[in-house]
């Protein structure tokens, strides 16, 4: 495993629950707007996996949820151990992850390994390789999309909405392709310092809300977060 971070206490990352964060190295995405730049080239803090169960051992009772984010943490080929000696803990597990790689997020929810998703939503599809600043095969999306909707495990999609990555235009196509979806969000870009590209910037809340009302065409529970 690839530890790049670990930030103690989140209040907020983990609906319903008081949790850590952690974060693994490297992605195969490369998001122009991605506020993780060091996280996305691995690099960062170095955690060993035993750090970090030494950290949660003395915050059990504390804690009751791990956030696993990145990054991209399905890169990880050891994630489904490292979730299951989590969960042996007794903690519960959220899993953060761009929906790239649909077979290993179906496997180990299917295995009970995770608790709750949230799937970054980066464009519409024909918006993709723009916002994820690769070719993307979007029909890998798709198929993560389409898993999450069935119920199979508690879920939340969220787009990071910027300036010179995504689009007012885009938000028909992403509201068709997670339609049905209970929860999702649009989240305004913040230059965090360490943005991966350039040229990203914020759209203001009345843009913002303007892409909202676009996307509840199709997904009525859309909200607006951090604004």
């Amino acid at each position: 495993m690839k530890i790049n971070g670990l930030l103690k206490l989140t209040l907020l990352d983990f609906p319903g629950h008081t949790a850590c964060t952690v974060f693994m190295g490297g992605c195969n995405f490369r998001c122009p707007f991605c506020h993780n730049a060091t996280l996305v080239r691995g690099e960062g803090e170095d955690i060993t996996e035993e750090e970090f169960f030494k950290f949660l051992s003395k915050r059990q009772g504390l804690l009751d949820g791990v956030c696993i984010t990145g990054g991209e943490p399905l890169l990880q080929r050891d994630i489904a151990d490292f979730m299951r000696r989590i969960k042996d803990m007794g903690f519960a597990v959220k899993l953060d992850t761009n929906g790239a790689f649909p077979e290993k997020l179906r496997e180990l929810c299917s295995r009970g390994l995770v608790d709750y998703v949230a799937m970054d939503i980066k464009s519409s599809p024909e918006g993709y390789s723009r916002a994820a600043g690769i070719t993307v095969n979007t029909d890998k999306i798709r198929e993560s999309v389409e898993y999450l909707l069935s119920g199979s495990v508690p879920f939340e999609f969220r787009t990071t909405v910027a300036k010179g990555a995504v689009l007012p235009s885009d938000m028909e196509g992403i509201g068709k392709l997670i339609q049905g979806a209970e929860r999702y969000f649009l989240q305004g870009f913040v230059d965090s310092g360490d943005i991966l590209g350039e040229g990203c910037s914020a759209y203001t809340k009345e843009e913002m809300e303007e892409m909202l009302a676009a996307v509840r065409k199709y997904v009525p529970a859309a909200e607006l977060r951090g604004m």
